[in-house]
């Protein structure tokens, strides 16, 4: 393994779970507003496949204008959680260049982007989808939990030549602070960006703004599909 880390900023302090065997492929996941890596590498930990890395970074600590601009992790700032909220285009853009940086990186390092999940959780899981689908990169797919696709009016001309990228979308149906009409909504527009076959979308009965051992199961499962041992 060489490359330096530092010349990656979220990797310098990201949680990494290394491989059990030879890394032949990596799970990137990114938390959502105010959390941190470190929940979701253990959970991941927990469906993890021998020869997968997994990488959680940390989100940038900024102002927050949806929290009355009180600093917190956030990949972007948030001005609503409307459809018709304004959205920080530059900070979006900004964002998904940093999370890039990672996916170079591992390619750098033997870990091509064919051979990457992108995944994230809300805030986390729109920067997921916004970042796949704009990068010059095919990735093996994104895992996209209880999220969004960010300056949704912007695609599908942002997103050329990511017609057969694998996308998991996982909602709760009960979800009060993303509805599911969000998830609903972003499925559909989805289904104009990339084939609509690539897409599989689960909404999971009495689940709220967080995740589960069922949804983890659909993760696992997506996972081992697009990642298998090579």
């Amino acid at each position: 393994m060489c490359g330096n880390n530092m010349s990656v900023p979220l990797l310098a302090e990201a949680v990494t779970v290394s491989a059990l065997e030879k890394e032949t492929a990596a799970v990137i996941f990114l938390h959502g507003l105010g959390d941190s890596g470190h929940g979701w590498a253990d959970t991941l930990s927990g469906i993890r496949l021998p020869h997968v890395k997994i990488i959680c970074p940390h989100a940038p600590q900024i102002p927050v204008t949806l929290n009355m601009r009180t600093t917190m992790p956030a990949w972007f700032d948030l001005m609503g959680l409307s459809t018709d909220s304004p959205e920080d285009e530059s900070g979006i853009k900004r964002a998904a260049e940093n999370i890039t940086a990672i996916i170079e990186h591992e390619a750098k390092n033997g870990i091509p982007p064919h051979r990457i999940i992108l995944g994230g959780f809300s805030q986390g899981g729109a920067l997921s989808l916004y970042t796949a689908l704009t990068c010059q990169h095919q990735l093996a797919g994104v895992v996209a939990l209880s999220c969004w696709l960010p300056l949704h009016k912007s695609f599908p001309s942002a997103s050329s030549g990511h017609k057969n990228l694998p996308i998991l979308q996982c909602h709760g149906e009960v979800d009060p602070m993303i509805p599911l009409q969000f998830g609903d909504m972003t499925a559909k527009k989805l289904k104009y960006i990339v084939n609509p076959q690539m897409i599989t979308f689960k909404t999971f009965p009495g689940l709220s703004h967080s995740s589960s051992p069922q949804e983890m199961a659909a993760v696992k499962e997506f996972i081992e599909k697009y990642l298998p041992r090579i």
